[in-house]
């Protein structure tokens, strides 16, 4: 029912509460997304249907689709905006990591 929700609400609790940095929660987001993505790249280009209906049925495809299963209007246009903006703040992490690498 809910369980994917909480499972990601007690996950990022648990983040935030143990690194207690926003950074450490964007990198979680990110790190969240970018698993459920290929789990749902895994699961359309899969030859083994057992598997694939087994992803399909209990992994949700991505965050922005488990905020879509459980919130809807205005709601979930506020929350899907935040999570783009998590993602572009992530990019500027990216990009900063890749600059001072360069720099050693």
């Amino acid at each position: 029912m809910y369980i994917d929700l909480v499972i990601l609400i007690v996950l990022m609790f648990v983040v935030v509460m143990f690194f207690k940095r926003f950074s450490s929660f964007v990198y979680f987001i990110a790190i969240v997304d970018i698993m459920l993505r290929i789990l749902t790249f895994i699961r359309n280009n899969i030859g083994l249907p057992d598997v694939s209906h087994l992803i399909a049925k209990y992994i949700p495809e991505s965050i922005l689709a488990i905020l879509a299963k459980y919130t809807s209007g205005v709601f979930y246009t506020i929350l899907s905006w935040c999570f783009v903006i998590l993602m572009i703040i992530f990019e500027s992490y990216i990009i900063k990591f890749f600059i001072k690498k360069k720099k050693v």
